[in-house]
């Protein structure tokens, strides 16, 4: 039990070194209050039905995330993409929400672009990440983006 709790703490300082350096190199929120939140996430297991530290599934990440800066998300991924704006892959910024098709019958995983073609996402296989959209699984599976936060939500939260 013992090695599994060092493993495990271990494999969040490094996820949060990770975060660390994929944030605050060109983060659009690097230090925002967005990015605090997700930071103290990272590494976080992942709990289908999940909405709290205790476990994450996607869209309970996504809606806790919101609802600590002061904003509100529909509670599944399906229905995140019901709301906001649509935005083109070239226009995403900090804290738009990005969506993929992981069951093959549309809409199944949502997480938060946080800049530098990477999102954060909490991972049935990895828990709470930082990932590039570029991987080749998520860029297969790529749907769209939604922009939930106006502009000025967008600068009391997510810009640095």
């Amino acid at each position: 039990m013992k090695s599994q709790n060092f493993k495990k703490k271990c494999t969040a300082a490094a996820l949060g070194l990770v975060m660390v350096f994929t944030l605050g190199a060109g983060s659009a929120f690097a230090d925002s209050k967005m990015d605090t939140v997700i930071a103290k996430t990272i590494g976080t297991t992942y709990k289908f039905g999940g909405t709290s530290t205790s476990g994450f599934d996607c869209s309970g990440f996504t809606r806790y995330v919101f609802k600590n800066v002061g904003l509100t998300l529909p509670r599944t991924s399906k229905a995140q993409f019901s709301v906001g704006t649509s935005v083109s892959r070239n226009n995403l910024r900090s804290g738009d929400l990005v969506f993929f098709n992981t069951f093959g019958s549309g809409v199944s995983h949502v997480g938060i672009y946080v800049g530098n073609g990477k999102f954060a996402q909490s991972s049935s296989s990895r828990g709470v990440t930082i990932t590039s959209l570029s991987q080749a699984y998520w860029a297969n599976r790529y749907v769209g983006a939604k922009r939930v936060m106006s502009t000025t939500a967008y600068q009391a939260v997510a810009y640095d």
